[in-house]
């Protein structure tokens, strides 16, 4: 492509910052030069697009390496009144056109995104009125003859239609779960009731989401303001009785935006000061502010943003004058494109209906996992469960755990046993796995039990990996029968799901195993059927990621290659992933294996670009990807064949990968499957014929699958799943991580 011809395209991040947006520069950078396009920077928003000058200029390959992990934007972002003015959208043509553009990708909120779409449409006269003043001449104009725009999401409010994330909002997420995770150990160490006020506007996602996350209390979100007129009566009832029944502190988050049903502002103050007057409280109010927007993004914001950012180019580069422009989003892990100006519509009608007290409407227009988040919500902070219906059986319901640990199996323990306990059902623990129920290791669960279980790592029940296989599976008939057990709820892994398979084909030989049994995915290999992410391993996703980063940080002072060995056994989810989320070289997976071809095509690119001043190379290896080329294996040729050019490093990260709090996604994801597996069982429990099933999200919804089905949906040689949607990013990465320079040198 000639340079008259080569497509330019302007990168801009406008409005408020968030984490990630950075990823997007950088793939938005990297994909343009892949395709043949040079790519602008514009540096401070609408402001910097009319302003023009310096703040309008080409970005290379090298010039947005070593930012994907920083937060904010590196190019900037600033309010623009100038924008909102057609004198001032002139003016912005007029620079873009100084440097060739008639592309851009923006990355904002719902003004900047409107401001876009309206500079579109103007463009073409905008360009006449320049030909008729005489600043740019009608063979420019004839050459650009349309602006073609792409908007992408950058907002931590979560506030948008169109996409289920935008960029900012896990990362914001992350740092609200942090700080209540934080101050619930010094309220409970004082008895006392704190206020977190988190931001949020309109939306009250954030709140929500935080306060399911944390183990809140109460929650107070715009959209669903409490609907009795004395809730203040209400809420301190509530906790007054929370205390009474064994709680050593409160915890009440509150939405910035927080509102009566009159349309009254609910603050922090506020509650504050009830709580303290009515119940003698020890009140603290925390203001999180800024706190929220800042610092590295968390892992899902990275590869999210890295995947925007990709399709945005491609989008870009196919666009025609008579193709609306669209919004780049995401839905359950799969990249969408949107109509921008519908999602525009569709979010202000949120602000709309919020503002106009229609809060029905308003929590309707959020979507259906909302309005149940909120209705889980108001269950799990109940201080004592509501009684058995009337003429309703009441079921003994077991939980266990099988496979390896996995953060975020505390989380659906406890949302389980709540449930069950507030629909009157009784709730029998297992202990150890099914060793438990082989050992008759069983005891009662009650409300009170998992109190504060919903931010623990690890798995309090104990787990392992034993199959039973024999006489265990006599030993396990006779402890249901003993027990009277009426259901199974298993939380874990591969060998769980392979348990509770045989459970259910034995069934002809053991009427025992007659029961309704479930199995919900927890496994940081992310290696199970019917389930696109696994309880745990987006904990493990964001584990490996910060190590990286100070691997990264350690490797840049001298020329380094690092080779780090993450988990996963057969699947090489986290080898990817993480690749992915860390701009890594390459990713060694099973799926794939290790060629010698594939080690000496990459030591000679390290080698060509060490040689040019390069400083960090980073390859992820599975720990599975190959019997022969291991890590130390991998260390050992690099460092011999590199010589002086650089050094090498392995890191086996071990597992710390299983470690740590659950992150906030896997907290809500475990929240959201339990509440349906319990809810299975109860339903199963009124029939005769009862099946054996697993849960998971697959193609954007909540499914449940057959047992009967999982050898069809599973490749048992590897213990993994045959659909794996993530190797389809595998040539992302490779897009955005391998320049073509060498290979033409």
């Amino acid at each position: 492509m000639s340079e008259q011809e080569q497509l330019r395209i302007g990168v801009m991040t406008s409005g408020g910052d968030a984490p990630g947006m950075n990823a997007a520069v950088r793939a938005v950078v990297r994909t343009g030069i892949s395709r043949g396009c040079q790519v602008f920077a514009i540096y401070e928003g609408y402001e910097g697009m009319i302003r023009g000058g310096n703040l309008i200029r080409p970005l290379s390959w090298d010039d947005v390496g070593g930012i994907l992990h920083k937060g904010g934007t590196v190019i900037g972002t600033a309010r623009s009144t100038g924008f909102r003015t057609r004198e001032g959208r002139r003016e912005a043509a007029a620079n873009l056109l100084a440097h060739g553009i008639d592309r851009l990708v923006v990355i904002g909120g719902d003004g900047s995104l409107t401001g876009a779409n309206l500079f579109r449409q103007e463009w073409p006269e905008l360009i006449q009125e320049l030909v008729a003043e005489g600043r740019i001449s009608a063979a420019v104009a004839a050459r650009h003859p349309f602006l073609g725009i792409v908007g992408i999401v950058g907002s931590i409010d979560n506030d948008f239609s169109g996409t289920d994330m935008t960029i900012g909002a896990d990362t914001a997420l992350h740092r609200i779960t942090e700080a209540i995770d934080a101050i619930g150990s010094t309220a409970a160490s004082h008895q006392r009731t704190f206020v977190i006020e988190v931001m949020g506007r309109n939306c009250g996602y954030l709140a929500l989401m935080g306060a399911i996350s944390g183990g809140a209390d109460w929650v107070f979100i715009p959209e669903n303001p409490p609907e009795m007129e004395d809730w203040q009566s209400h809420i301190c009832e509530v906790l007054r009785k929370g205390r009474a029944s064994g709680r050593r502190d409160s915890i009440v988050v509150v939405a910035e935006g927080a509102r009566d049903r009159q349309g009254n502002p609910i603050t922090s103050q506020e509650i504050k000061h009830l709580l303290e007057e009515r119940l003698g409280e020890d009140t603290r109010v925390t203001i999180l502010g800024h706190v929220q927007r800042g610092g590295a993004p968390s892992a899902f914001d990275r590869w999210m943003s890295t995947l925007l950012g990709h399709t945005a180019v491609l989008e870009l580069i196919s666009t025609t004058p008579e193709r609306e422009p669209h919004l780049i989003g995401i839905r359950e892990n799969r990249v969408t494109r949107v109509p921008l100006m519908r999602c525009v519509t569709d979010s202000r009608a949120v602000t709309e209906a919020v503002t106009a007290q229609r809060y029905e409407q308003a929590m309707e227009l959020r979507g259906r996992s909302f309005g149940e988040s909120f209705r889980t919500f108001g269950t799990l902070v109940q201080p004592q469960p509501q009684p058995l219906q009337n003429g309703e059986r009441r079921l003994n319901l077991a939980i266990l755990h099988s496979g390896g640990p996995a953060p975020g199996m505390n989380t659906a323990v406890r949302v389980a046993v709540r449930v069950a306990a507030d629909h009157g059902h009784r709730v029998i623990g297992v202990r150890n796995g099914f060793q438990g129920l082989i050992h008759e290791d069983l005891f009662d669960m009650d409300w009170m039990s998992v109190s504060g279980w919903a931010t623990l790592g690890g798995a309090e029940l104990g787990t392992n990996r034993h199959i039973p296989e024999g006489s265990d599976l006599y030993q396990i008939a006779r402890t249901i029968e003993n027990h009277k057990i009426d259901g199974i709820l298993m939380i874990g892994g591969w060998a769980g799901y392979q348990t509770c398979h045989r459970l259910y084909s034995e069934r002809h030989i053991f009427p025992a195993f007659n029961i309704p049994m479930i199995c919900l995915p927890a496994s940081i290999n992310n290696n199970l059927p019917g389930s696109e992410l696994s309880i745990g391993s987006d904990t493990a996703l964001n584990n490996i990621v910060q190590s990286i980063d100070r691997i990264k940080q350690s490797a840049v002072a001298s020329r380094r290659c690092f080779v780090v060995e993450v988990m996963g056994r057969d699947c090489g989810y986290l080898a990817l992933m993480s690749g992915l989320a860390s701009g890594a070289e390459r990713s060694y997976m099973p799926e794939k294996g290790i060629t010698l071809k594939d080690l000496q095509e990459d030591l000679e690119e390290m080698c060509y670009w060490f040689g040019r001043g390069k400083r960090l190379s980073l390859m992820i290896r599975n720990e599975r990807a190959n019997p022969i080329y291991t890590t130390g294996f991998i260390c050992s040729l690099f460092e011999e064949e590199g010589g002086s050019l650089f050094e090498v490093r392995q890191a086996i990260l071990g597992h710390l990968q299983q470690g740590g709090d659950p992150s906030p996604f896997d907290r809500i994801q475990a929240t959201r499957l339990a509440v349906r597996c319990v809810e299975y069982l109860i339903e199963q429990g009124r029939n005769e014929e009862t099946e054996g099933s697993f849960i998971g999200y697959k193609n954007g919804k909540m499914q449940i699958f057959k047992l009967e089905d999982m050898p069809r949906m599973m490749d048992a040689a590897h213990a993994r799943p045959r659909d794996q949607w993530w190797m389809a990013l595998d040539s992302v990465s490779h897009d955005l991580n391998h320049r073509m320079d060498h290979k033409q040198a």
